[in-house]
């Protein structure tokens, strides 16, 4: 089981934010970006901060995705 942002990154698309947007708007670091970028584990506060951010839920921003399964 793997951790995926893309529904992060297709909401930063509907709502015409970029990175940096989302990074000042939810007083994020850079290198939470990039570990996001790159699918890999953040601490709860910075979903926090994106989901404050962004005024969604956490499932608008990311999901679990299994590992074992072929597209």
């Amino acid at each position: 089981m793997s951790v995926s942002y893309k529904k992060l990154w297709k909401l930063l698309i509907d709502k015409d934010m970029k990175k940096k947007d989302l990074r000042e708007q939810a007083g994020i670091s850079h290198a939470s970006v990039a570990k996001i970028g790159r699918n890999e584990n953040v601490t709860t506060d910075i979903l926090v901060k994106i989901c404050k951010a962004l005024n969604c839920d956490i499932s608008d921003i990311m999901e679990i995705v299994d590992d074992t399964k072929t597209h």
